[in-house]
């Protein structure tokens, strides 16, 4: 069953149109604006909902000259991510009144949070490359404003500024990327399909991947794509941006950064899976995963704040998630797909209890917590099972994903020859997952830990504010209980999506009846994190002694390092060039233009004309041309300043002269009218000019060069300009041709540009003497204002007027 335009569209953009009234909800429902949100997103749900089931591209024009479109399309994958998004973001806005009561700048919190769940949406359902480029942005640009929320906060804006350039530092290589695939893609989809469809390259992924190969390009999109994704899913070394994002607020933090934005780089590389699957994707995402997954693990055991644990277990999770789309095995996309749809339930739940646990304890500190389940008995049912998801035990949800992971690193081998990795990724997932063991037990101890003296009794929440967690916790259990459920509801779809070779596959979860390799796991890593854990102390001070300068483990360090040098190179550069001298700007300024010109027609393999002999000047032109040189080495031999400016007016006057004997009365009215207005600016303002310059001799040879680099330029461009032909009859040029004098209503084609084109022309004209005019009229007032201030003042005495002395030293 295809999708319907109309449900597609309104679905996306349903939340950015209430974003742009968010200011009229809060003056009408000032808090309990979030309901109102929470009323969008289940509304968005619900029509999502309607497409269960369709698969298949719609499209609506967008720019049609370049082919692309607002192209969408509806599988199992698109709808679980779509799903997600919109259910959690219903149950985040249905949270947010609570948390967020007596807060500042709400109006911007709900606007921003609407317009990323749209953004969300978009990803998930687009299918052009341009529409998903702008949505994947869109995002870095919400979550800028979310992280940052509270303004005055330095932590928030520095994680802010952070998000915001790893984010949108990886779309620019998504952006290079994908360029690429549309430019290989234009010769496989064939005409009357855009070059930039996704869906339709996902149709032809062996004919793409040859493609790819064949023009040198399969390595490259891959690794531009590849780091688009990981930054934008937090995998090591770009991890860092992650924890720091913690400052937003705790809703932000459960919605953005657990269940949706962080998993757009996953969800992005289960989409193009079948496209790149090689023993380099293997290598490649398997490596990037695992060691996202050990690493940010040991991290979150290091962790001293519960929503920095949570933050690294993410970060883990998603390394999780990379490492089994890495693996082409079916089993590879069973645990992309079974993984992200688990952790965004029990992970979007956890940090909605951290954000209870801070509203009602006042603090997150993890070693000020503990035995909360006696204030919070109910908080504290809801996070064991989410808790112990999140580890991996049996029979919670986690335990099927990882389960899956570990089938998956096993029987790797089997499909690719990895050498040393045949057993590394096994070793390695086993040693992650015994950390993922531990971070979970410690989350849980502060309801079932020993309670500090110091902590006071815990408030009990309002009822609003276990809903939303209660709900997720729910789903979790139900999952749980029955994974098989979740399966033919939703995940199944979405394995087959993005499945290397789709076909009739069922897929089965369950808790193991029998031994197997991946059963020997998974007993490994739960019995050794349970060992460890009384060891727990021993180990997080053992972490945190690493020093925090040895990457990937202080990647905060070097971003700083990183970010401060800019800083100092951007500072020592603008010291160079914006010093406030007219000479330096007009440097800067030349040399870029001419350098980026000749660039420009270096790299498009402009040759430039040389048969110039044999042409045909009259003699009146020649001695016009030949007296405006003369005027030109005049000007620069000129002894005064006077004498420079009449003789660079010769100059100008010689041009008008030769636009007459050319045959064009009209641009030398112009060039003699312009030339008179210059002249005259220029001897106003010349007695403000010092007489007398020194200049060093390094700055006249740089000028030298810089006059000697315009006018090459210059005549290179004229040069290419006049010579130019065009390559064959085009059809704009055919259009012309024939329809010009007939709809143009002139008597030949001549006629008809005067008319249509010059009359442009003349209108930028008139706006050069119009700003000249209104130059020398300020100027004109400007001197008359000083002449005026020479009269006497109120007490008697008189303003002498500035003498004018004769400067001596460096002038710019």
């Amino acid at each position: 069953m295809p999708p319907e335009l109309s449900v597609v569209l309104a679905v996306v953009t349903a939340p950015f149109a209430v974003a742009g009234v968010t200011p009229l909800l809060i003056r009408s429902l000032g808090e309990k604006t979030g309901y109102a949100g929470a009323a969008v997103a289940a509304f968005c749900f619900a029509l999502l909902g309607t497409q269960y089931g369709s698969e298949g591209t719609v499209e609506l024009a967008w720019i049609p000259s370049l082919e692309v479109a607002l192209r969408f399309y509806v599988d199992g994958w698109a709808l679980l991510f779509a799903l997600l998004a919109s259910g959690i973001g219903a149950l985040v806005f249905l949270y947010s009144p609570a948390y967020m009561h007596g807060e500042s700048g709400l109006a911007r919190y709900y606007a921003a949070l609407l317009a990323f769940m749209g953004s969300i949406i978009g990803i998930a359902l687009a299918a052009d490359l341009i529409a998903i480029f702008l949505f994947w942005e869109l995002t870095s640009l919400c979550s800028f404003v979310l992280i940052g929320f509270h303004t005055e906060d330095a932590s928030s804006q520095y994680a802010a500024r952070m998000a915001m350039l790893v984010t949108v530092g990886g779309g620019l290589f998504v952006l290079v990327g994908f360029l690429l695939l549309a430019f290989v893609a234009g010769d496989v989809v064939g005409p009357g399909t855009s070059a930039f469809d996704l869906a339709a390259m996902l149709d032809r992924p062996g004919e793409m991947q040859t493609a790819l190969r064949e023009a040198g390009l399969f390595v490259p999109v891959l690794g531009l794509l590849a780091v688009g994704a990981a930054t934008k899913s937090a995998q090591v070394p770009l991890h860092f941006w992650l924890p720091n994002a913690m400052a937003a607020p705790t809703p932000v933090s459960a919605f953005l950064h657990s269940a949706t934005m962080v998993k757009v780089g996953v969800y992005f590389v289960g989409r193009i899976r079948p496209l790149f699957a090689s023993l380099e994707w293997v290598v490649l995402f398997a490596t990037l995963g695992l060691a996202t997954m050990t690493i940010c693990a040991l991290l979150a055991v290091a962790a001293t704040d519960i929503k920095e644990l949570l933050a690294y277990s993410t970060a883990s999770h998603l390394g999780l998630m990379i490492a089994g789309f890495g693996f082409t095995s079916i089993l590879g996309a069973e645990t992309g797909v079974f993984h992200l749809f688990n952790h965004a339930l029990f992970k979007a739940s956890l940090f909605l209890i951290a954000g209870i646990i801070a509203h009602e304890t006042g603090t997150r500190r993890l070693d000020e917590l503990g035995g909360l389940r006696h204030d919070l008995p109910v908080t504290a049912f809801f996070t064991a099972i989410v808790a112990l998801s999140m580890g991996g035990i049996p029979p919670f949800s986690g335990f099927y994903s990882k389960e899956l992971l570990f089938e998956a690193t096993v029987e790797a081998s089997h499909h690719h020859d990895l050498g040393p990795l045949d057993w590394l990724y096994p070793a390695v997932a086993v040693f992650g997952s015994i950390f993922t063991v531990l971070y979970s037990l410690r989350f849980l101890a502060l309801f079932f830990g020993r309670q500090p003296d110091s902590l006071d009794r815990a408030h009990r929440p309002p009822v609003i504010l276990l809903v939303s967690p209660a709900v997720l916790a729910a789903l979790t259990a139900v999952v749980s209980i029955d994974p098989e459920l979740a399966v033919r509801a939703i995940v199944q779809a979405g394995v087959d999506a993005t499945a290397v070779d789709p076909g009739t596959h069922e897929m089965h979860v369950g808790l193991p009846t029998s031994y197997s390799p991946a059963v020997g796991m998974s007993a490994v890593a739960i019995g050794s994190g349970v060992l460890a854990y009384p060891f727990y102390d021993s180990i997080h001070r053992s972490i945190r002694s690493i020093p925090r300068t040895i990457p990937p483990i202080g990647a905060n360090w070097w971003y700083d390092a990183i970010i401060e040098s800019l800083a100092d190179d951007g500072a020592w550069l603008a010291s160079r060039v914006h010093n406030g001298l007219l000479r330096t700007y007009a440097t800067w300024t030349l040399t870029a233009t001419c350098v980026l010109a000749l660039a420009g027609f270096a790299a498009t393999g402009t040759a430039v004309p040389t048969a110039l002999a044999g042409i045909d000047v009259p003699i009146p032109v020649a001695l016009v041309l030949s007296l405006a040189i003369v005027a030109g080495l005049a000007v620069v031999t000129a002894d005064s300043h006077v004498a420079g400016i009449l003789t660079l007016s010769i100059l100008g006057f010689m041009i008008a002269i030769f636009y007459i004997l050319a045959s064009a009365p009209d641009l030398a009215l112009t060039q003699l009218v312009v030339e008179t207005l210059v002249l005259v600016i220029f001897l106003l303002v010349v007695e403000e000019i010092p007489e007398y310059y020194q200049v060093s001799l390094g700055r006249v040879a740089r000028d030298a060069v810089l006059s000697v680099l315009v006018g090459a330029t210059a005549f290179i461009t004229v040069l290419l300009t006049t010579d130019a032909r065009p390559a064959g009859e085009s059809a704009i040029a055919r259009y012309y041709t024939e329809h010009a004098v007939p709809e143009g209503g002139g008597q030949n084609i001549v006629n008809v540009i005067l008319v249509d084109f010059r009359s442009f022309d003349t209108l930028g004209e008139l706006v050069v003497i119009a700003v000249a005019a209104i130059s020398i009229l300020t100027l004109i007032v400007m001197r008359s204002r000083g002449d005026e201030s020479s009269v006497a003042t109120e007490d008697g005495s008189a303003n002498e007027p500035r003498e004018r002395h004769e400067t001596r030293g460096e002038s710019e």
